[in-house]
């Protein structure tokens, strides 16, 4: 016989609400262990995103010494897997094509929906002058937020309407009546499902309106899983409510929630609506066991932030860095760090710089001082595009020179950079820039069609190139043209095989590769396999007269060209980017200073002893975008009524106080707040934390004390 208590456990950050969820559940689970009698209970296990899996995973299996299986996912990961693996259902309850589903990934999602809603792109471009990426992202990102808040896309232009009643041609975020966008997404949904390609949208959408509501499917739901496990649930889609609501039903549950949470709130979270699930459950509060400097200070510094007016002195817990530029201001916090952890006081990876949007320039220069004195900075869920990597750019150049009709793609200095990338890891810096130099502006022949690398003895003056830069490059010219001809002698059936060739060619020979370039490598492999599947499907579809717009008709054979520059270029705009793994880092890179945005520090649920507060001078502090365009009018407690500019302010100051509650309780000694009286563009800083500045002390630039 099963328990028949449901748990809700309710705490703010750091109170042990996973822990107290392991608990419950070595209590469903271990007594089946122990006793034959008894039958085993089957429990799935949600997180809300990955990285917080993986350490959920490892707490209910060290809790269990691994003798109880469980099935650990987070909600999306769910609603797919359950919408693959009942598929067939799917197919005959829509009545679709018998075909096994494609997903796509989100760069194969906006560049399919660009090339389907074209002729309404190029008008609103022509008369608004926005950028098309951005308004196809904004559209997509619409039906997103319906799909897992339970709205059906027929709905999405009357909440348009009544939540932003001046949405019209002229308006500049969403410049489409919402007539039209409905019309756009209604044509995209039919043209995936037509396909059987299926968006995170449409698998969210497939699973709320017909997968859990067909009485086949809650049967076999009900016999695989008798409890269900959720942590974090305030980061969670309104559509995962109706789900734990089945499984209660039929069985116990255990949840966890954070008032003070609500990191993924504009992002497809409803953690308002989550929260009426408590009245299943038992409820439990949990008090904050461990240091933190929330305990004593979360009050007057909400109050100071949040209401200019009240004054109050902020202890030594709370210092600033003060200075003119935020180039100073990054000299000086690096040389904090430095001297601190030189002296002893503190490790690195008991340290993490915070800021509400870290650019470039400054994660470079951070990086670049901190590793100068042999801190190693770790950079949270830093998605570089991939073109970014040179490895990468070399290996798109080489697909311009072995497919026809890329020579637009292709120029002098991507060919010497190209030369430079392959011979550094084939032959030892065999072709330094100057030589590439030469090599590309006397040997490379620009073609629209057919570029050429010509052999080295071209160039009048090969005898500078030197001996081991002249094999290098003829090795270079030689594999270009062999994998040239078999491409006409169709021996190689896919661009996917031609990389893997250069990589094993170029790349996997003398010594390892950096873990990084590692990671660029195989996000290109996955990327491009996935890119060439979906142009499989479109082909497949071709070729049973499914047509349904011009740029369809246009495939053939002689069109392969055409899908490889589409690649390069989708992967040049710098939409894909690489997701190094393992997410935990290891061996002497594990002590590492964390260097994150609010929101990614927030979302990995970590906790440091010191707070380097970035750049608290920013109004992003405040009014800082994380969340998607429309997010509000998509919640299950919105009112209806016009969303106005005072919603948004109210809104903004809401977030804020979550942000400071929650980065309150994950600091458990000292914050520095560093401030500059200019920011990057030169104007004077007077963001929402000023008086947060005002009110600490100084740093003490000599060392610190403990």
């Amino acid at each position: 016989m099963f328990p028949t208590n449901s748990i809700w456990v309710v705490g703010e950050t750091r109170s042990g609400k996973t822990t107290r969820l392991v608990q419950q559940f070595c209590k469903w689970v271990l007594p089946g262990v122990d006793s034959n009698t008894q039958t085993p209970i089957n429990v799935l296990a949600l997180a809300a995103i990955g990285d917080t899996r993986l350490e959920l995973v490892d707490r209910l299996t060290t809790a269990t010494q691994g003798k109880c299986p469980f099935r650990a996912t987070t909600p999306l990961g769910f609603f797919e897997d359950e919408v693959m693996l009942f598929w067939s259902l799917l197919i005959r309850v829509l009545g679709l094509k018998a075909q096994f589903p494609v997903r796509l990934r989100p760069e194969n999602e906006q560049e399919l929906a660009t090339r389907l809603w074209k002729p309404e792109l190029d008008q609103i471009v022509a008369q608004t002058g926005i950028r098309e990426s951005r308004l196809v992202r904004r559209v997509l990102d619409l039906m997103q937020l319906a799909a897992l808040s339970g709205v059906s896309i027929a709905d999405i232009p009357t909440l348009l309407e009544q939540g932003l009643p001046r949405l019209n041609e002229q308006n500049a975020e969403l410049p489409l009546s919402p007539q039209i966008v409905g019309d756009m997404l209604q044509q995209w949904r039919t043209w995936c499902l037509r396909r059987g390609l299926l968006t995170y949208s449409l698998i969210a959408e497939l699973y709320w309106r017909y997968l859990l509501t067909d009485r086949t499917y809650q049967k076999h739901l009900s016999q695989r899983y008798q409890a269900v496990l959720a942590d974090d649930v305030d980061e969670f889609p309104a559509i995962a409510r109706p789900l734990f609501e089945f499984l209660l039903a039929n069985g116990v549950g255990a949840f966890s929630f954070n008032p003070d949470g609500a990191v993924r709130l504009g992002l497809g979270a409803d953690p308002a609506y989550m929260q009426a699930l408590a009245e299943r459950c038992q409820q439990e509060v949990l008090s904050r066991p461990v240091s933190a400097l929330a305990q004593s200070l979360s009050t007057s510094i909400v109050e100071l932030a949040t209401d200019p007016v009240f004054f109050a002195s902020l202890p030594d817990s709370i210092q600033t860095v003060q200075t003119t530029t935020q180039a100073q201001l990054l000299r000086q916090t690096a040389e904090l760090i430095s001297k601190a952890v030189q002296s002893g006081q503190i490790q690195p990876r008991e340290i993490a710089l915070i800021g509400p949007g870290i650019d470039a320039i400054s994660r470079y220069a951070l990086a670049g001082i901190l590793a100068r004195r042999g801190i190693p900075v770790e950079s949270l869920n830093d998605q570089r595009p991939l073109s970014s990597s040179p490895i990468v750019r070399s290996l798109l150049t080489l697909l311009t020179l072995v497919y026809p009709g890329l020579g637009r793609l292709v120029d002098r200095d991507t060919i010497a950079e190209m030369l430079v990338v392959l011979s550094q890891r084939w032959r030892g810096f065999a072709i330094d820039p100057v030589r590439a130099g030469l090599l590309a502006d006397h040997c490379f022949e620009t073609h629209p069609d057919l570029p050429r690398l010509l052999s080295a003895h071209t160039f009048s003056r090969w005898d500078r190139l030197g001996y081991e830069a002249m094999n290098a490059y003829e090795d270079v010219v030689k594999w270009v043209e062999g994998q040239r001809s078999q491409r006409e002698q169709r021996l190689i059936s896919s661009p996917v095989v031609l990389l893997d060739r250069a990589i094993q060619t170029f790349f996997l020979g003398g010594n390892p590769l950096p873990f990084d370039q590692l990671a660029a490598l195989r996000e290109l492999i996955e990327t491009a396999q996935h890119y060439w599947e979906v142009e499989g499907r479109l082909r497949q579809s071709d070729l049973q007269g499914d047509r349904t717009s011009d740029w369809q008709t246009q495939r053939s054979d002689m069109a392969a060209s055409l899908t490889v520059s589409r690649f390069i270029q989708l992967l040049r705009q710098g939409t894909v980017t690489a997701n190094p793994f393992p997410v935990k880092a290891i061996g002497l890179a594990s002590n590492a200073v964390t260097l994150a945005t609010v929101f990614q520090y927030r979302s990995s649920r970590r906790a440091h002893r010191w707070q380097f507060w970035l750049d608290a001078g920013s109004s992003r502090w405040l009014s800082g975008v994380d969340s998607l365009f429309g997010a509000p009018l998509f919640l299950q407690n919105w009112s209806g009524k016009a969303w106005t500019i005072d919603d948004t302010q109210t809104a903004n100051e809401q977030r804020l106080r979550r942000i400071l509650l929650d980065l309150l309780g994950r600091t458990e000694e000292r914050i520095f707040l560093c401030y500059s009286d200019l920011a990057i563009n030169g104007q004077e800083q007077t963001g929402v934390l000023t008086s947060l500045v005002n009110a600490a002390t100084p740093v003490n630039l000599e060392p610190l004390t403990a």
